[in-house]
């Protein structure tokens, strides 16, 4: 016969903080310079890749679109960003040196080419002016898209912010998911309705990937989940898979009507920002109860023993 185990002489202790004060200081950054600057990074990045692959394809309409819906959202992130510094030479301050370990540095490093070659891509567009150099500058961009749609989910999750920092392994998946869906919805209210045919699949695509990934960060992280579905950010994450759903069903119309492509692109966008601002208002709340904090360090430890 086994021992029997000793009874605990004691109730269990339950975790409170010093005097129920936050462990953590909530993130300082701005609103909605912050949530907007990772919105329309995601957009931007989706929409140069989705240029180059028009342009490999022989589809000049949908790439123009593509080149300048990049062009608008990077010089629009990087104008969210450097409000939030405050001054630009902050911006400018941050590639002076390269650190492959930190995500910023490595982001930085991101923002600034990718937003040159987004820009040189456009202008060659508009101008007609050198357009090897255009070229070449859009296929530049188009290679640093995907990095652009994903650097900012691990911005984010390298951080001690609770709900992003153990959102890590999924994080990506939803800022990519929801770039793609995003660049999507652009082409999908610019482009003629006789082009949009791959702008669908690329749509379809990314609305199921935010929408697995997005359940998965909301159903496996035990309490850190618990600021994704309530409160509002749950109301911003919600409102972004409704939209997100009437986004890719509208799509299916859109090849044949231009009022339902028009409606599913501005869905799909609306829903890229409020996925955006939803993700960052989780972590804000994270930060405010220490049981998103403690809890997951015990879990770690006790899993140790």
């Amino acid at each position: 016969m086994s021992p029997k185990r000793e009874k605990a002489m004691v109730p269990q202790a339950e975790f409170r903080s010093y005097y129920g004060k936050p462990i953590l200081k909530p993130p300082a950054w701005k609103v909605p310079d912050v949530p907007g600057y990772l919105f329309l990074g995601g957009l931007a990045g989706a929409s140069a890749t989705m240029a180059a692959a028009a342009t490999l394809t022989g589809r000049p309409e949908l790439a123009k679109i593509g080149h300048l819906a990049a062009a608008g959202g990077a010089l629009g992130s990087v104008g969210a960003l450097v409000h939030d510094l405050g001054r630009p030479e902050r911006f400018l301050n941050m590639l002076r040196v390269f650190k492959v370990t930190s995500p910023l540095s490595v982001g930085s490093w991101i923002l600034a080419p990718f937003s040159g070659l987004a820009v040189a891509a456009a202008g060659s567009q508009l101008t007609g002016i050198f357009p090897r150099l255009g070229a070449l500058a859009g296929w530049g961009a188009g290679a640093l898209g995907p990095a652009m749609c994903t650097y900012t989910a691990v911005l984010l999750a390298d951080t001690a912010v609770p709900a992003w920092h153990e959102a890590h392994p999924y994080l990506p998946f939803v800022f990519a998911g929801s770039a793609m869906s995003s660049g999507a919805g652009m082409a999908l209210v610019a482009a003629p309705v006789a082009s949009t045919r791959p702008v669908v699949r690329v749509g379809l695509l990314g609305a199921a990937m935010e929408t697995a990934a997005l359940t998965t960060v909301e159903r496996s992280l035990g309490v850190v989940s618990e600021p994704y579905h309530s409160g509002r950010p749950g109301t911003l994450l919600k409102a972004a898979k409704v939209l997100t759903a009437t986004g890719a069903g509208l799509s299916l119309f859109g090849r044949r009507s231009r009022v339902a492509a028009v409606a599913a692109g501005a869905a799909y966008l609306a829903a890229g920002i409020c996925t955006r601002f939803g993700v960052y208002h989780a972590g804000v709340e994270s930060t405010k109860d220490p049981k998103y904090v403690v809890t997951p360090q015990r879990e770690r430890l006790a899993a140790r023993h």
